[in-house]
């Protein structure tokens, strides 16, 4: 293998394959970026056996192709020094002793490479009906629901997010038992069999921050056991959790006590402040209570004092309503929403808190609350 090429246009794409490599991999092999150089241009891999991000590099983007080949080297070393060196023309060639010579002007390095052979062979081929979305509006969904999901490893199925396809509705929910986000989509077009798969959290992270376009689109092709991302010069394969997520529905009623409707910002500053004494230790408790027109929101340490707020109402309530909940997933569930308005939704003390925009409920948030009353 041997070609020059801007610093720039490889750093790019090194940025890109170099977050599917893991720091805390024991097998040598995949902490290493495979480079493929064909007529085509340059293909860059890695892999975790988690995940595999795959890119393009054009042959018009490559300033000379010399010798077709392909290598594996430590991704750690060369994305290091590509970084470090300046936006200059490259040289990259594999010579006689298993090791890749990086040059430039002024700097030379040699790189031992590993075995190509040894490098697992990724599978990415496509279905041939990929589910096609706007990359902004994949990215909006997987951010308001997966902060929901859980860290908790003995309980697998919740480290994901929950995709199931029927029709033309997309529907998206995380859940870590104490709380849950769900957000629901149409698609352009209906698809023919039902999806329902597990993805984790932490792979579609790195999806959601490898998307590079709000106006593109994005094509999703799943199969029994893996999910595929497409869009620009990427491919992103990520493994499928296995099991079977919980039957959320029942969790979600369909009448209430009442409903509060309340300015988000005022909402979520008056949380906000009122978090400020809150501890851990006590899961950040704030307390709820409706006066009417206006909702009290309160909490304390008793060791330090405490705070009380008042946010005004839309529209006044009867019901008197107390309940308290961790501040902490208020805000992470309200600050979500893009709407000015937002409903919380309220069924007594005990019952799960249902938040949503107040009109469309394409986007629901629950929070179990905590019993102190």
């Amino acid at each position: 293998m041997k070609l020059k090429i801007k610093q720039k246009i490889l750093m790019e794409h090194l940025n890109y394959v170099i977050k599917g490599i893991s720091s805390k991999n024991l097998i040598p092999i995949l902490n290493c970026i495979k480079f493929d150089l064909k007529s085509e241009g340059l293909y860059l891999m890695s892999t975790d056996n988690e995940i595999a991000i795959k890119t393009f590099i054009d042959a018009k983007d490559i300033e000379e192709i010399e010798e077709k080949g392909d290598i594996v080297v430590s991704g750690k070393y060369i994305y290091d020094i590509i970084r470090k060196l300046s936006n200059e023309t490259i040289n990259l060639e594999e010579i006689i002793s298993s090791q890749l010579l990086i040059t430039t002007n002024t700097s030379s390095f040699k790189l031992n490479c590993n075995n190509a052979s040894e490098f697992p062979n990724l599978d990415l081929e496509f279905s041939k009906n990929p589910i096609i979305l706007n990359q902004q509006t994949f990215k909006t969904m997987i951010n308001q629901t997966i902060f929901a999901t859980s860290t908790q490893e003995s309980r697998p199925v919740l480290t994901g997010i929950n995709f199931i396809i029927t029709g033309n509705k997309f529907e998206c929910t995380a859940t870590d038992s104490y709380r849950l986000a769900r957000k629901e989509i149409e698609l352009g077009e209906k698809i023919d069999q039902d999806i329902n798969i597990i993805v984790p959290a932490k792979n579609l992270m790195e999806v959601v921050r490898l998307l590079n376009s709000d106006d593109e689109s994005l094509e999703l092709h799943i199969f029994n056991n893996k999910i595929i991302f497409s869009f620009g010069s990427l491919i992103i394969m990520s493994r499928l959790i296995n099991g079977t997520y919980p039957d959320t529905n029942k969790l979600i009623p369909e009448e209430f006590l009442t409903t509060i409707r309340v300015n988000l910002n005022n909402f979520f500053n008056s949380i906000d402040r009122a978090s400020l004494l809150t501890n851990e230790e006590e899961k950040n408790i704030i307390k709820l209570e409706s006066k009417g027109d206006y909702l009290l929101i309160s909490s304390n340490i008793p060791e330090i004092g405490n705070v009380e707020e008042k946010v005004d109402l839309s529209e006044p309530i009867e019901e008197n309503v107390k309940i308290a909940f961790s501040s902490k997933y208020m805000m992470d569930a309200v600050k979500v929403f893009n709407s000015e308005e937002i409903a919380i939704k309220y069924n007594g003390e005990i019952r799960p808190i249902i938040i949503t925009d107040g009109e469309t409920n394409q986007l629901i948030q629950l929070i179990v609350p905590i019993r102190t009353y």
